[in-house]
C-alpha cells in the first residue's frame, strides 16, 4: 500500500511538471532571437552624413532643434554643427587643448599621456540666453568654462574640481536646473568615494559621507529632472532622478551577483538640515530597478543607457533602459520600460535597514517618524510648519541619513523586458512616437550596440517587431551617445571615430509595395508608385500602411511595380544558376516553373540554396518561365522571374549553309592531326625498343651516359640482359650475382654553366684499392680526383673505387662485393696513369663559378 502511494505521488509529480512546462510558455512569451527583417551595411545607407575632425572622442551631445545646431564636446574641441546637414562648410569649432605643464604633470602621476593626458570634454549644456556652461578632464586637472554663444568663443575658465571628473573613462553624468549644476561621479583624483553634487555661486552642496553604505562603488549611468511641481495637487516639488549601478556590500543578494542597477532622488528645493546633515541632501532616497526573466533564468544587472520618454505630461513619463548582464559570456541585450508611477510608488513604500547580519538589509519594521523622512516639502508639510528642509526635526533626518534604502524594487512594465536580443550588447538606446495611418500611436526604439550597429525596433501592442539593423562605422566601435531630434526627423549618432546623421525614417529603400508595406515602418507607407514617408504627405488618404498585421493592402491594389523577366538561353546538359536576392531577412523562397511550384527538396535535378536554384543537366523540357517568389508573413511576392531557352546540341543557333564548309574544314583539321599523332607514336615506339636494345645488349654497354639526380640514391642490379632467365649464381661474363651491384650516390647538380654530365661506364670494375694521396690543386675550381682502377677483363678502362667529377660536385661510388683492393693488379698502372691526367688538367680552363658545396 505504501509503494502504491509512493509511485501515484511520482506520477503526480511528473504530471504537475508536464502541465507547468506546457502551461509556463503560455503565461509569459519572451522571443529571445528577435530577428531583423531587413539588414542594412554602410555602402547601401541612403542620406547618411558623417563629421569628424581631427581630434577624437565624439561623445558629448547638446542638441538645440530651436537654433538649428548641434553642440558637439570632443577630446580638446567643441564643435558647433548645422543639424541639417553636420558635414557642411558652416562648422565652427573651439580649441581647447590641455596646456603643455598640465600633461607634463598628468603624465608623470598618471603614466598614461597616450589617453588621459588631454582635455576630454564631458559637460556641455545651455546655461543662460547668451552662453553655454562646459567642462572637460583637462588633463587629471578639471576645468570648466562658459562659452559665449553668438560668437562661439571661451568668455572664461576655471577649475572644476567639484563639478567635473578627472578620469575621462568613469561614469558621469550632470544637470542643469534654474542656474544651478547637478553633477555625479567620482571627484576624487584616484577615483574616491561617489557623490552627488549641487553647485552654485561657489556653493556645493552634497552627500552625506558619514555613512559609507549611502553610495557603493556607483557608476553613473545618467540622470533627468521630472517637473512634478507642474499642475500638482499637493503642491509636490520637482525631482532630479540619478541611475547608476552599484556594488552589493551584503551577502547572498540578487541571487548571487554582486551588482545592482538603481535610481535614487533629490528634492530640486532641498536646502539641506540645521544641524543634522547641515548642507547634505536630506531628500536622497535609492532602490533597485529589475530588468530580468526569472523563468528563463536570465537577470539584466547592469544598465548601459536611459531614455526618458515625455508623452505631454510629467504623469506618463516613461523610462527606457537597455541593460546587459553582468557576466560577459552571455552576451544577451534587454530593453525594461518602467513608468514614473511605479517609482514614485516604491519612494513612498517601506524602507529597509542594516541589520549587521549576514543578510545586511531586510525591512524596517518599527515606527517611522513624522513627517516621513526624505519627502520633499508639499502642502501638507507647510501646514504643519515645515516651510522647508531646515525646519525638518533631526529625528526624521538621523532617520532618513541612515535608512536611505527601500525595500521594495522597480519593476518593469508588464514584469518582463519589452524586448530581448541575443549575441548583442547594447549601449545606448532613444524612443521616438509616431502616430500611423490607423490614428495609432507607436513607440519606435533606435538602439546603439557595442559594434557600432543601429538596431530599429518598433511596439506593436504586446509583441516587438524589428525593422532593421544598420550598419554604422565600417569598424567596429561602441555607440557612445544617440540624440533624437524629432522635429527634424534626425538622428545623430556619437562614437570615438565621428558623428553620424541619419533620418528616421528612410523609405525610399524599399522599392516595392510588398516590401513597404511588410517592413511595418510607422514611417512609411505605399503611394502606388513609391514608398513615401507618412509625415511628409499632405494626402493621406491613398497611402497603403499595415503596422499590425503587415500583410494587407499590396495584393487588392494591384499597383506594384512590374517586375523584370530576364530571359537566359543554355546548352543542353549545362547547369544554370538562377538567383534570387531577398531583401528581407524573415522571407522563404519558393520557386515555381511554368506556375508550379517546386518542391522543397528540389528533385534529383534540381538544388536550392540561399533563395537560388540551379538546375542540373538542363534538358529541352526543362525549358520555360521560372519565378522566385518570397514568402513572408502569410503573404507571397514575386523577386525574380526568368524565361529558359535550351540550345540542341553544341551550336548556338541553327545551322546555316556558310557553317557547312567550316564543319568540313574541321574535319579535316582532325584527320591531319590523327594521322600526326599516329606517326609520332610509331616513332615513340622505335626509340623506345632501340633504347631498350642498346641498354640489354651486352656488347654495347658503357656507351651511354647518365645523368646522375640530386636528390635521390640510385641502384643498379644485375642490369645486364644476359642475366634475365639464370638462376642465381650461375655466372657468366658480364653478368654478376649475388650482392654485386653499381650504387650512386648524389650530391648537389652541376653548376649552371656547366650542364654535361660525365660518361659513367657501368661494367663491373674489379674491386679498386685504397685512394693514393694527391697534391693539393692550387686552382679554385680544380678538384682532387682520387685514384681509379685498371682496365676490366673486357678491355674496358676500370673505374675508380670513389671518383669526384671534375667540373661539378657530385660524387660517383661504384664498389662491387667480394673484391678488395690488394687483389687488383692493375693498380699501380692505373694510378700513374691517372696521375699524368691530373697535371695535364691543372691547366684546363675549368667553370668560372665552381660550386662549393661539395663535401
Amino acid at each position: 500500500m505504501q509503494k502504491m502511494s509512493s509511485c501515484g505521488r511520482k506520477v503526480h509529480l511528473f504530471i504537475l511538471l508536464i502541465l507547468g512546462v506546457t502551461l509556463c510558455p503560455l503565461t509569459h512569451t519572451v522571443d529571445l532571437d528577435n530577428i531583423p527583417r531587413r539588414t542594412v551595411p554602410l555602402h547601401d545607407l541612403l542620406d547618411y552624413k558623417q563629421f569628424s575632425h581631427t581630434v577624437y572622442n565624439y561623445t558629448t551631445f547638446w542638441l538645440e532643434e530651436e537654433q538649428g545646431v548641434l553642440y558637439v564636446g570632443a577630446r580638446g574641441a567643441i564643435f558647433a554643427l548645422n543639424m541639417s546637414d553636420i558635414d557642411d562648410s558652416s562648422m565652427k569649432v573651439i580649441q581647447w587643448e590641455a596646456v603643455t605643464a598640465k600633461r607634463i604633470d598628468c603624465q608623470e602621476k598618471r603614466g598614461h599621456a597616450e589617453t588621459d593626458c588631454f582635455n576630454y570634454i564631458r559637460f556641455l549644456k545651455r546655461f543662460n540666453e547668451t552662453h553655454l556652461y562646459t567642462c572637460g578632464t583637462y588633463a587629471f586637472h578639471p576645468h570648466c568654462a562658459y562659452i559665449e554663444i553668438e560668437n562661439f568663443t571661451l568668455s572664461s575658465t576655471f577649475e572644476g574640481k567639484e563639478k567635473c571628473p578627472y578620469d575621462p573613462t568613469i561614469g558621469y553624468t550632470g544637470l542643469i536646473v534654474d542656474n544651478k549644476i547637478y553633477t555625479a561621479t567620482l571627484y576624487k583624483f584616484h577615483g574616491g568615494l561617489a557623490d552627488i553634487k549641487r553647485s552654485f555661486q561657489q556653493r556645493s552642496f552634497r552627500m552625506d559621507d558619514s555613512l559609507p553604505y549611502s553610495l557603493n562603488e556607483v557608476n553613473f549611468i545618467d540622470s533627468v529632472l521630472v517637473t512634478e511641481s507642474v499642475n500638482s495637487s499637493v503642491g509636490d516639488d520637482d525631482k532630479i532622478y540619478l541611475f547608476f549601478t552599484e556594488k552589493l556590500g551584503e551577502e547572498n543578494a540578487f541571487n548571487g551577483k554582486p551588482l545592482v542597477t538603481r535610481v535614487a532622488r533629490v528634492c530640486k528645493s532641498d536646502e539641506g538640515g540645521m544641524r543634522t546633515l547641515q548642507r547634505k541632501w536630506t531628500s536622497f532616497l535609492k532602490t533597485r530597478i529589475v530588468c530580468s526573466i526569472p523563468e528563463y533564468g536570465f537577470y539584466f544587472n547592469i544598465l548601459r543607457g536611459i531614455y526618458v520618454l515625455n508623452q505631454g505630461s510629467w504623469q506618463s513619463t516613461i523610462f527606457y533602459g537597455v541593460f546587459i548582464s553582468q557576466w560577459q559570456n552571455v552576451q544577451t541585450s534587454a530593453v525594461c520600460q518602467y513608468t514614473i508611477a511605479d517609482i514614485r510608488k516604491t519612494f513612498e513604500g517601506p524602507f529597509k535597514e542594516d541589520q549587521e547580519s549576514p543578510l545586511r538589509w531586510s525591512r524596517y519594521m518599527d515606527k517611522v517618524p513624522e513627517p516621513r523622512p526624505g519627502s520633499c516639502i508639499t502642502d501638507e508639510f507647510r501646514r504643519k510648519g515645515f516651510k522647508t528642509s531646515l525646519d525638518l526635526p533631526d529625528i526624521v533626518l538621523d532617520f532618513v541619513k541612515k535608512h536611505p534604502l527601500m525595500d521594495e524594487e522597480v519593476s518593469p512594465v508588464g514584469g518582463h523586458p519589452i524586448f530581448v536580443k541575443k549575441n548583442v550588447n547594447y549601449t545606448k538606446i532613444v524612443v521616438d512616437t509616431i502616430t500611423a495611418l490607423d490614428e495609432k500611436e507607436y513607440n519606435v526604439m533606435f538602439i546603439g550596440t557595442v559594434d557600432g550597429w543601429l538596431h530599429k525596433v518598433v511596439n506593436i501592442g504586446s509583441s516587438m517587431h524589428m525593422i532593421e539593423e544598420i550598419q554604422l562605422y565600417k569598424e567596429p566601435q561602441p555607440v557612445e551617445s544617440l540624440v533624437l531630434a524629432s522635429t527634424q526627423r534626425m538622428l545623430y549618432i556619437g562614437s570615438q571615430s565621428a558623428v553620424i546623421q541619419l533620418p528616421l525614417a528612410s523609405c525610399r529603400k524599399y522599392s516595392t509595395c510588398f516590401d513597404c508595406v511588410l517592413a511595418r515602418d510607422p514611417y512609411c507607407g505605399w503611394d502606388g508608385k513609391a514608398c513615401r514617408e507618412v509625415q511628409m504627405e499632405k494626402d493621406r488618404s491613398q497611402l497603403i500602411q499595415d503596422i499590425v498585421n503587415g500583410n494587407k493592402g499590396c495584393l487588392d491594389s494591384g499597383a506594384d511595380v512590374p517586375l523584370e523577366v530576364m530571359s537566359r538561353r543554355v546548352q543542353r546538359g549545362s547547369d544554370i544558376f538562377l538567383p534570387c536576392r531577398l531583401s528581407s531577412n524573415t522571407a522563404v523562397a519558393r520557386w515555381e516553373i511554368n506556375e508550379v511550384e517546386l518542391r522543397a527538396d528540389g528533385g534529383k535535378d534540381y538544388r536550392q540554396g540561399d533563395g537560388g536554384l540551379v538546375v542540373m543537366g538542363v534538358q529541352a523540357a526543362d525549358a520555360g518561365d521560372y519565378r522566385c517568389l518570397a514568402q513572408e508573413n502569410g503573404v507571397r511576392y514575386a523577386v525574380a522571374s526568368y524565361n529558359i531557352s535550351v540550345a540542341d546540341g553544341l551550336a548556338t543557333s541553327p545551322p546555316s549553309p556558310p557553317s557547312l564548309p567550316q564543319r568540313q574544314i574541321s574535319k579535316g583539321r582532325e584527320f591531319i592531326y590523327l594521322i600526326a599523332i599516329a606517326v609520332l607514336a610509331a616513332v615513340t615506339f622505335v626509340l623506345s625498343t632501340l633504347s631498350v636494345y642498346l641498354f640489354c645488349s651486352p656488347a654495347k654497354r658503357g656507351d651511354y651516359n647518365m645523368r646522375l639526380p640530386r636528390s635521390a640514391t640510385v641502384e643498379l642490379q644485375n642490369i645486364s640482359g644476359s642475366c634475365g632467365g639464370k638462376e642465381e649464381g650461375e655466372g657468366e661474363e658480364g653478368c654478376y650475382s649475388g650482392d654485386r651491384f653499381l650504387k650512386i650516390i648524389p650530391g648537389e647538380g652541376a653548376t649552371a654553366g656547366n650542364h654535361r654530365t660525365p660518361a659513367v661506364e657501368l661494367l663491373p670494375p674489379p674491386p679498386p684499392p685504397p685512394p693514393l694521396p694527391l697534391p693539393p690543386d692550387p686552382s679554385p675550381s680544380s678538384s682532387t680526383a682520387d685514384p681509379a682502377a685498371a682496365t676490366t677483363p673486357n678491355g674496358l678502362p676500370g673505374l675508380p673505387h670513389v671518383l669526384r667529377k671534375m667540373n661539378g660536385n657530385s660524387y660517383v661510388l661504384l664498389r662491387q662485393a667480394g673484391e678488395t683492393e690488394a687483389t687488383s693488379p692493375r693498380y699501380h698502372s692505373f694510378t700513374e696513369e691517372l696521375s699524368k691526367m691530373l697535371e695535364k688538367r691543372k691547366h684546363a680552363q675549368l667553370v668560372e663559378k665552381p660550386d662549393e658545396s661539395s663535401v
